[in-house]
């Protein structure tokens, strides 16, 4: 197993691989870490290409990439494995669809996630924040795990925007089918690897489904009902997504198509937003001239208040601080597609068939895009124009780039602004979190810190 850095320089990193793996090492570590199989060339040349069984691409160049997410996206569908492992938890959602399905899904929920339905959502944003300072301060002098803290913040701000708390759903159960299909069976397979056809049941994956088809019944009922009933006076996603429709086919979704939408709502628009706050209060507990900066930021703003909707403009020290963190710590720290056709990425020769991927956590440590790249440096997002599009993707980009970006950057910006303006926050000594990716790029260990009221 990799090693976390020593170095007192720079925040903890997985030092990447440099020598070449057979199959069985390359399933071995990727079952362990997926940022185990990105190898050091990966941070320094613009792409790299190899054979596991399938040929594959690495692209780290910010004009291939483009051609890729942008120009010639139909050539580049998300990847067979990437579906594999999703399809039973999300279903032929937006996360999954493609082509038509896709575009006709993406028409229908492009208006709930407006700039408009987005600043009426950040009251609840608020008062997860202020239930967040609440809990930490009950904590008196005992260190908080501020990984299982931010899940628990943005899972209350997740789940009241989606189904709003009107009793008719036990939504935490939502949270744990998934995480439990995630941990038994959202690892790649050994059979996915080789290649092997999808009809070849992968056995933990068929396993844990039983748990996740009674949760899609018991969801189903919930929207089925909240269909029946009417929305509420503040209308959330499900009501959004439950009068919308495709305004070129006037098609709504159905149940199933609802489902499916809402729990990849739920999964990645709590767990990606948690991680970065997790990682983005490491570092800076492990910078205190970073968080000293941001905190007068945030207590000239707030004056002791909790942030708001109306204050994320105000705080760009802080949006700074989430950029650098989701370029040091992307949740999503792999895109995966399957090429479709021929065609030529900068120095790779693609061949239909191709795994190609852009490794996004290798892409913000580029030794050619970045100065410093293992570097804490918030202030490098300053200037955005500076910044190549294509170089930075938390998100990824072009027409598949996430639905809900802009709700996912308000949400951290107010959680991290109330929290740094009421405690500061210092590491505990030997408890630094180890950058892990299964599915998503999580601080193993934990992000233990002690927090003191200012």
């Amino acid at each position: 197993m990799a090693e976390i850095s020593t170095s007192h320089a720079t925040p903890v990193r997985i030092p990447l691989e440099t020598r070449e793996l057979g199959v069985l090492q390359s399933f071995t570590r990727m079952r362990e870490n997926v940022l185990n199989i990105i190898p050091q060339v990966a941070v320094e040349q613009p792409t790299v290409s190899g054979r596991t069984v399938r040929r594959w691409h690495m692209i780290m160049e910010p004009a291939s990439i483009r051609r890729m997410l942008l120009d010639r996206v139909e050539a580049y569908p998300k990847s067979v494995v990437t579906k594999n492992l999703l399809r039973p938890a999300v279903g032929e959602s937006l996360f999954i669809a493609e082509g038509a399905d896709w575009r006709w899904q993406r028409r229908l929920a492009a208006p709930a996630f407006s700039h408009r339905n987005i600043a009426a959502l950040a009251p609840v944003m608020t008062a997860a924040a202020e239930r967040s300072a609440e809990r930490i301060a009950g904590a008196g002098k005992r260190a908080v795990d501020m990984a299982q803290e931010m899940t628990a913040a943005t899972f209350d701000v997740i789940s009241e925007v989606t189904f709003s708390d009107d009793g008719s759903f036990d939504r935490r159960d939502i949270h744990r089918a998934i995480d439990d299909y995630v941990a038994e069976a959202g690892r790649v397979s050994l059979l996915d690897v080789l290649g092997a056809p999808d009809w070849v049941p992968r056995p933990a994956r068929v396993m844990s489904a039983q748990t996740m088809r009674q949760m899609r019944r018991n969801a189903d009922a919930a929207i089925e009902a909240r269909a029946a009933r009417g929305p509420g006076d503040v209308p959330d996603l499900l009501d959004l997504l439950l009068a919308g429709e495709d305004p070129k086919s006037g098609r709504r979704m159905s149940t199933g198509e609802l489902r499916d939408n809402l729990l990849t709502f739920i999964v990645a628009g709590h767990e990606t937003t948690a991680l970065t706050l997790a990682w983005a209060f490491y570092l800076c507990a492990f910078d205190p001239e970073v968080q000293d900066r941001a905190r007068a930021e945030a207590q000239g703003v707030l004056q002791g208040r909790a942030a708001t909707g109306e204050d994320v403009a105000q705080l760009p020290f802080i949006r700074q601080i989430i950029d650098e963190t989701l370029r040091l710590y992307p949740p999503g720290g792999v895109i995966s597609r399957t090429a479709q056709e021929a065609d030529t990425l900068g120095q790779a020769d693609i061949q239909p068939g191709d795994t190609v991927m852009v490794p996004i956590y290798a892409l913000g440590r580029h030794r050619l895009l970045w100065e410093a790249p293992d570097d804490f440096r918030p202030e490098r997002f300053a200037d955005r124009k500076a910044i190549d599009r294509y170089a930075y993707l938390p998100f990824g980009d072009g027409p598949r780039i996430c639905i809900g970006a802009s709700f996912a950057l308000q949400e951290a910006v107010i959680i991290l602004a109330t929290l740094l303006g009421r405690f500061r926050f210092t590491p505990v000594k030997g408890r630094d979190p180890k950058p892990v990716m299964i599915l998503t790029l999580r601080p193993e260990g934990g992000v233990w810190l002690m927090a003191e009221p200012v």
